[in-house]
């Protein structure tokens, strides 16, 4: 008879064991899709973002041609502007003529022919000569600074006519931020 108890006590032991460990794997399997659902038919709304865009302006934009025509050549000995850079210097005007607190730097130059003395003078009459010029398009003389440095910062070295024509220049400085 204690076999018979022994057994029956055994048999009652493992049919709870097993429900007991069947009943949580029922109630997983029957969350688990009900999770996949609400995922799927409720969409999480996005991350807010908190980047800002990056605003570059057109005088730091290599690609923008404010970037690119920045410097207006001159014949030899002479600081009178050509016609051909009205259109270059009107854009620009107007970009500082509308950002009055961007300052910018008016830096005249020569080819190396002539005194140091007489290249100064040179490079400061083409530098207010494009002073000038911005001043009709509404620049402020406070925006602007007119600086020469001569045969001092050439960008074409040789003593070729085409080197020298490529120094016989005036150019607008930006601020690099």
């Amino acid at each position: 008879m204690m076999h018979v108890k022994n057994l029956l006590t055994l048999m009652l032991g493992a049919s709870l064991l097993a429900a007991c460990s069947s009943a949580p794997k029922v109630a997983i399997e029957n969350q688990q899709p009900a999770v996949a659902q609400a995922s799927a038919s409720t969409p999480m709304p996005p991350a807010a973002s908190r980047v800002e865009p990056v605003v570059i302006p057109p005088y730091l934009d290599p690609t923008s041609a404010m970037s690119k025509n920045r410097s207006v050549f001159f014949d030899y000995d002479v600081f009178a502007i050509k016609p051909e850079y009205n259109q270059m210097l009107e854009m620009h005007g107007k970009y500082l003529e509308t950002n009055p607190k961007i300052n910018i730097r008016v830096e005249g130059n020569t080819d190396q022919r002539g005194s140091a003395e007489y290249n100064l003078a040179l490079g400061q009459k083409r530098a207010e000569t494009v002073v000038r010029a911005l001043k009709v398009y509404g620049v402020k003389d406070s925006q602007m600074e007119a600086v020469s440095w001569g045969k001092e910062k050439p960008v074409a070295m040789g003593q070729t006519e085409a080197a020298f024509a490529q120094n016989r220049r005036a150019d607008l400085v930006y601020p690099s931020k």
